[in-house]
């Protein structure tokens, strides 16, 4: 760690303007709406490049060449070869790398913007308007045929110059609005204006996480998986409050408290502790027995039971509400555009 942030200010000075990933002061919100600065401008379509298995391929000999353009300190040179050689134990078993950086190891995000930077200035001087986060490229222009042709230069140029490979699963030219970028994605027209919303694979994520937390199979009391959601959910929405789709939110929000209101009504197995329990949240008399009595799922109950397990009722049970955090966190002037919402069961 140490290493890294004596190194970072020796390298990051130089980097290129369009590199966003893993810089002191940049984000990812930085990368996203400069990507919509230039959908605007009329670059709507996208060369979307991912480099296969960047971080085991790197060569280390081209990344060294890199690193002692700027350290010329021979000791700290040896040092950086220690670290890009570091083995890792594999049952039992020391296998030294011969190429590549160590995952999670603290000066890979460092080196990765180092031995891309060739990358950055090669683009810079085609005239490309691009924006690259760590291995996540794109490169914006005004037309299909014009990103066929981008893209076959760039291939030959990672592929000869820098010895990688593109991910060929993974990288396409199409229109900017089809594509994912850091979780985001773009819709809107040129005429009317674009707006940054959840991409669907962010989206889908989340209801994976949250369906774990909610498995109705899984004995877990209500406090303990509000508990986890709540730690989940606060960083989710952190990161993805700079989306301008609060309808989105809101049907995540009513989803995860159905969700919820399912696993409570699985606890109250019988008849009995239904009715108790319903009678305990105001339900009184017919509505009550017939309520506590129904022969439905616990997912179609889950529905029924909004009108008595309402959102003050999850409120009090301490349950974060994505939409009052996003229109929060939107107020607070930490995001460029705000809007509030009124609040969806």
């Amino acid at each position: 760690m140490q290493s890294s942030r004596a190194l970072t200010p020796v390298f990051d000075p130089g980097f290129s303007e369009h590199s966003y990933g893993f810089r002191p002061g940049r984000r990812a919100w930085d990368a996203v709406i400069k990507e919509r600065g230039y959908v605007e401008q009329g670059h709507e379509w996208v060369v979307d490049m991912d480099i296969a298995s960047f971080f085991d391929r790197i060569n280390h000999d081209m990344l060294m060449a890199r690193v002692a353009r700027k350290v010329k300190d021979k000791r700290l040179l040896r040092l950086i070869r220690r670290y890009l050689q570091a083995g890792v134990m594999v049952n039992g078993v020391v296998r030294e790398h011969e190429e590549g950086t160590p995952q999670g190891g603290p000066l890979s995000p460092l080196l990765a913007n180092v031995f891309l930077d060739d990358l950055d200035r090669e683009l810079e001087r085609r005239g490309h308007r691009f924006v690259r986060y760590a291995d996540d490229c794109n490169i914006y222009v005004k037309s299909k045929r014009a990103g066929d042709r981008v893209l076959s230069s760039v291939r030959r140029f990672v592929e000869e110059r820098m010895r990688l490979k593109l991910n060929e699963g993974k990288t396409a030219v199409d229109k900017a609005t089809k594509r994912k970028f850091l979780g985001f994605s773009l819709y809107g027209s040129e005429r009317y204006g674009y707006r940054i919303r959840l991409a669907a694979e962010a989206k889908k994520r989340f209801r994976q996480e949250i369906y774990s937390f909610t498995d109705r199979n899984r004995s877990v009391a209500t406090g303990e998986r509000i508990q986890r959601i709540n730690e989940y959910a606060a960083g989710w929405m952190a990161y993805f409050q700079l989306v301008e789709t609060p309808s989105v939110i809101g049907e995540l929000d009513a989803w995860m408290r159905r969700r919820l209101r399912a696993c409570l009504w699985n606890q109250w197995k019988s008849v009995g502790t239904r009715l108790r329990n319903l009678r305990s949240l105001g339900v009184e008399g017919r509505q009550a027995f017939h309520l506590a009595n129904a022969r439905k799922g616990p997912w179609r109950m889950a529905s029924t039971l909004g009108i008595v397990l309402t959102n003050e009722y999850w409120s009090r049970q301490g349950l974060l509400s994505l939409l009052e955090s996003y229109n929060r966190l939107r107020q607070s002037g930490r995001t460029a555009v705000y809007r509030t919402v009124r609040t969806v069961v």
